[in-house]
């Protein structure tokens, strides 16, 4: 795009739809606009969704569903921190669990003191956790995480195999990342994408993720479409969006191109034909 002056076309198969997705109301959310200091306090570490957190989830289940979004989704991606993992197998995961020994389910019963029942893992895309997409780093206790080990145990189907740690070594209590920082992490995983096969993933992860990794992009775009990208998100606001592989970093050929025409026959598109008439009636008349 020029300038953000007109419309751009892009093989399909250099893109990603992606849908961006913030967790659900935490219980640091609602002390935290009420006093901005409730961020510090201890007792929110890892904060949990709150009950009205899960009836936004049970809402966007609902939404994803009727529109067909939970058919066309290949990946969940997820903050490993325990808000993330309730929103996205609340409302990514599949139904009905049902207690059985070979199926281990994406969430165990009362998970994170949900009280919540389980939740299964069948006929639902797959649910990895990745580090990258989490939020604002160091100093908030609702931001460091619980050690993956625990995790495993109330997700069991969910996939922390791209963790290189079970405790958090990311979040300090001292040292908060810049949010040049966190949008140069969230450039980093934006780049990390790439290296997936899906085309269609949802992303499940938190404001300031989100605000300030969008708000480095788009800067190709008109100004209101940037400004309508990198806006604040409200708890369990799903954004769909498309990315585009411009540096061909991506490796991935199309699935629905069609080449050639088979069989082969002789074909001289028509203004192929005219440039070489016009060449011809060029070189005869400068003879």
């Amino acid at each position: 795009m020029d300038n953000g002056s007109g419309p751009s076309l892009f093989p399909l198969h250099r893109c990603k739809t992606l849908h961006l997705v913030r967790h659900g109301q935490g219980i640091h959310n609602v002390e935290g606009a009420k006093n901005y200091k409730a961020y510090m306090k201890p007792e929110y570490f890892d904060a949990r969704l709150t009950p009205l957190g899960w009836q936004q989830v049970d809402n966007l289940r609902k939404h994803v569903h009727e529109c067909g979004l939970s058919k066309r989704i290949e990946l969940v991606i997820t903050s490993p921190l325990l808000r993330t993992l309730q929103t996205a197998v609340g409302v990514f995961g599949g139904e009905g669990y049902k207690d059985r020994t070979d199926v281990p389910p994406l969430m165990v019963a009362n998970a994170g003191n949900s009280e919540r029942p389980s939740i299964s893992n069948l006929n639902c895309p797959p649910i990895i956790a990745v580090e990258l997409c989490r939020e604002h780093l160091g100093v908030h206790p609702c931001d460091n995480r619980r050690n993956i080990s625990d995790y495993q145990f109330l997700f069991p189907a969910v996939d922390f195999s791209l963790a290189k740690t079970d405790e958090d070594i990311l979040w300090k209590a001292d040292v908060r990342e810049t949010t040049e920082e966190v949008a140069a992490r969230g450039l980093k995983f934006m780049n990390w994408l790439w290296t997936r096969k899906e085309k269609e993933i949802a992303i499940v992860t938190h404001n300031g993720f989100l605000s300030h990794t969008l708000n480095a992009l788009g800067n190709d775009c008109h100004p209101s479409m940037k400004k309508e990208m990198s806006k604040h998100f409200s708890n369990c606001e799903l954004r769909s969006m498309v990315i585009v592989d411009r540096s061909m970093a991506g490796s991935d050929s199309s699935t629905t191109d069609y080449p050639r025409k088979i069989p082969s026959g002789l074909d001289l598109p028509s203004d192929v034909a005219d440039e070489k008439y016009r060449g011809k009636e060029k070189v005869r008349t400068q003879v």
